[in-house]
């Protein structure tokens, strides 16, 4: 099995071939000057690895699979490899992803995950501008947005949505524009608050937070991380190198020169 490309190489694909832990996903990709979130980034491709290296998911049993959600979720490719490792999956991202590349291609690679190991995946809409209070989670196409709802003909059964609390919250790629880090921040604390109780004597146990960015404009990145309101502490560089070694990627150092993985939980 061939190992994947740095996704700066491969842009101008239409189609990319990519093995993950044992499966080969087909992800379409598309840069078409609207968003970037239709194009593979070099973030997930590490976020992916690290996480395939780092987690351990929980088998079905008495309590269940470990769910995720991703923000910013792009042409799939983390969604899809947190599958693969037994994590329920909610994907997010813009309404114009969603429809463009996300649905599509989650659902062509369902058939490319582990019959009896991968977890599910659900594609919903979620606009970081649009207020935690109204938020919609039995919507089973967007929780929220503010653009015009567009039709499906989906129905997913509200006792299978999945929602709040989860285990997991994953993005990456995502702190790019100066515009976008307070709302990303504010949804990402939201996701952490939701499906806890705050009134419980019992200690919450709050999600793990694992964010992947490219350090293009060193100075905006430190202006994000300052602004997290999640401590968050940087996996060390030669970790993210074992955990390419370990799945098999041979890159050179300057192939993902730049790229970082930050991690955290909420703290009261």
């Amino acid at each position: 099995m061939h190992q994947p490309l740095p996704a700066h190489q491969t842009k101008h694909l239409p189609t990319l071939t990519y093995p993950f832990n044992g499966c080969t996903f087909l992800l379409a990709q598309s840069s078409d000057g609207i968003s970037n979130g239709t194009a593979l980034w070099l973030g997930a491709q590490l976020l992916s690895v690290y996480a395939a290296s780092a987690l351990n998911a929980r088998r079905p049993g008495s309590e269940g699979r470990p769910k995720a959600v991703e923000l910013g979720s792009g042409v799939g490719l983390t969604a899809l490899a947190l599958s693969s490792l037994g994590y329920d999956v909610l994907a997010t991202d813009t309404n114009h992803v969603c429809d463009s590349i996300l649905r599509r291609n989650i659902a062509e690679n369902l058939r490319h995950l582990p019959v009896n190991d991968a977890g599910s995946v659900q594609v919903r809409v979620l606009d970081w501008h649009v207020p935690s209070d109204a938020w919609n989670w039995h919507n089973p196409s967007r929780i929220a947005s503010r653009a015009r709802p567009s039709q499906t003909s989906r129905v997913i059964p509200d006792e299978d949505m999945l929602h709040p609390p989860f285990d997991l919250i994953v993005s990456s790629d995502t702190l790019y524009d100066a515009s976008l880090i307070d709302p990303f921040f504010s949804t990402l604390k939201a996701l952490c608050l939701q499906g806890r109780d705050s009134t419980s004597s019992v200690p919450q146990k709050y999600p793990l937070v694992l964010l992947a960015l490219e350090r293009r404009d060193p100075e905006l990145i430190s202006a994000a991380l300052a602004r997290s309101p999640i401590p968050l502490t940087r996996v060390p560089a030669r970790k993210l190198g074992k955990a390419l070694e370990r799945a098999g990627i041979q890159w050179q150092a300057a192939d993902w020169d730049g790229v970082e993985i930050w991690k955290g939980v909420w703290r009261q």
